[in-house]
């Protein structure tokens, strides 16, 4: 979801089954109000936008939903410990505002090592995902303007710092590009037969020579 997304660990998190459509294979990055089933929670930068999804995660969305207990508000809380923060904490009046990003997954980045250790990855955390979607988007030609939206970023600074190594590539693939496009283009020209011109021009000087002869 995140490499697809490119949604921050705090969106992620407080996604509800009520912001994604199926259907329609977007997904809505909304802000939460404190309610008896979901507690409040506000996007950085933006108010809210929608993301595309993929076919290959629609039915991986589909799937999990289907596993979930029926009115599980959030889509990526697991059951139990949404319990735990509704019976044990927001009951309790242990719950603040800055739990709605880090105690919705209990060691989540020790289990996210596992993950990149399984993947034979030696170093990488969550944010990485994110900035990987970003720079996925500029480099398959969305504008600056595009990316920044999806983003949720509310300037371009911030946005430049996510694809300035993209832009480096494209440079990079560019300059690859060029030289192939050149190389060809001399090889053209070097086995190209004259132009007409220069034919003419050829024939005039040999007669200009027999004749002189």
């Amino acid at each position: 979801m995140a490499l697809c997304t490119g949604m921050r660990r705090g969106e992620l998190l407080n996604c509800t089954g009520l912001d994604i459509d199926l259907a329609a294979q977007t997904l809505t990055v909304s802000p939460k109000v404190d309610t008896k089933e979901t507690w409040a929670w506000l996007i950085e930068d933006c108010d809210r936008r929608t993301l595309p999804l993929t076919e290959d995660v629609v039915q991986m969305l589909a799937d999990h939903q289907s596993r979930l207990p029926e009115r599980h508000p959030y889509a990526f809380v697991l059951p139990t410990h949404y319990t735990h923060i509704q019976e044990q904490l927001r009951a309790k009046g242990k719950w603040r505002y800055s739990d709605s990003c880090q105690k919705l997954i209990p060691k989540l980045n020790v289990a996210f090592a596992k993950t990149f250790g399984g993947a034979d990855i030696a170093y990488g955390t969550f944010h990485d995902l994110r900035r990987t979607a970003i720079r996925n988007r500029r480099a398959k030609g969305l504008s600056e303007f595009e990316v920044m939206k999806l983003a949720g970023h509310s300037n371009f600074s911030t946005t430049h710092r996510f694809y300035l190594r993209v832009r480096d590539d494209m440079i990079d693939r560019a300059r690859k590009a060029s030289i192939r496009t050149t190389n060809g283009d001399l090889a053209r020209i070097g086995h190209a037969p004259p132009a007409a011109d220069d034919v003419q021009e050829s024939v005039g000087s040999d007669a200009l020579s027999i004749q002189r002869s």
